[in-house]
């Protein structure tokens, strides 16, 4: 009996060490492709990330369907911190209200882990439009008899949503033109296809700098690092513009709770590190970091700050 039950409790123990031991590497999954800006975030941390956990941090590109191919990818993954999902704001807080029906669901399938930057939109316009700032681009479209077209990355992205907000708050006269993706998009308002486009400042900073396009307004409460003489909308008297396309870390439900204040520590101490700072810092992203409680919150009060503007818009997923 003795025995018996000595044995039961050797087991019990194996199993629950091999329930927790660490996986040797993580993989983080990236909704989108490779050389792209949410790639590149991971790709700038994941050396100082595999320090903080003592283990090799490999990137794995999974895009497609709008983020949902990487969702799936992860939430199907055992949920012992050897798999993380990075992705934009986009599939985990907007996909929801424009998809009848998603093969995943943020509350049930992910464990919220870190906030990883946030990246504010910026209305630009080619260096040749009049407009000097965003007040007279907006002033410009209600004295044309035709809408003024402008460009987004796609129906229902931060761009979209973020032009949707402008009519709605100045009364501008805008023609939404949706690409497939903010490249083109960047290059036919260079080309003066479009007048103007939203964009994530780490997308436009080249551009600006080399001079090809002109900063109007950032869809901020607060200038941007990287733009420190564009003024925000606010102080242009435009109000309701609050878009961030932040970048976050989820895992698959249910692992362990030990597991993910291990992976937030080590997600925060990498972005408190100086040269990975300073390397966010300089593409025009702005790293943040966060509790998984906050990540929560964050991701809640966008999905039904979102659901609420695709409703009323009746925008649909192409």
């Amino acid at each position: 009996m003795v025995k018996r039950y000595l044995l039961t409790v050797a087991l019990s123990a194996a199993l629950a060490a091999t329930a927790h031991a660490q996986p040797k590497t993580t993989r983080i999954v990236v909704s989108f492709t490779s050389g792209g800006p949410v790639d590149a975030v991971a790709r700038a941390m994941s050396e100082q990330l595999g320090k903080e956990l003592g283990r090799t941090v490999i990137i794995d590109n999974k895009p497609g369907a709008n983020g949902a191919i990487g969702a799936v990818d992860v939430m199907k993954s055992a949920p012992d911190g050897g798999t993380l999902w990075f992705t934009s704001v986009g599939a985990a807080a907007i996909n929801s209200s424009l998809y009848d029906k998603l093969p995943y669901d943020m509350q049930r399938d992910f464990a919220p882990v870190s906030l990883v930057v946030n990246n504010v939109e910026l209305l630009v316009a080619q260096q040749g439009n009049p407009a000097r700032d965003a007040a007279e681009f907006v002033a410009a479209t209600k004295k044309k008899a035709d809408p003024t077209p402008m460009g987004s990355s796609g129906t229902g992205s931060i761009p979209h949503l973020a032009i949707e907000q402008l009519a709605d708050s100045t009364g501008a006269k805008l023609l939404h033109i949706p690409y497939k993706g903010a490249a083109p998009a960047i290059a036919d308002l260079m080309g003066g296809q479009v007048s103007g486009f939203f964009g994530d400042v780490p997308g436009l900073l080249g551009h600006l700098q080399g001079g090809r396009l002109k900063a109007l307004g950032v869809a901020s409460s607060k200038r941007h690092p990287s733009l420190p003489d564009v003024k925000t909308l606010e102080e242009q008297g435009i109000r309701g513009v609050d878009t961030n396309n932040w970048y976050a870390l989820f895992a698959p439900a249910k692992t362990p709770p030990d597991m993910i204040a291990a992976l937030n520590k080590a997600v925060r101490n990498t972005l408190a590190e100086p040269a990975v700072r300073e390397k966010l810092l300089k593409t025009g992203t702005e790293p943040v970091g966060s509790t998984p409680q906050e990540l929560a919150a964050i991701q809640k009060q966008d999905s039904d700050k979102w659901a609420k503007l695709v409703r009323a818009k009746n925008i649909k997923a192409e």
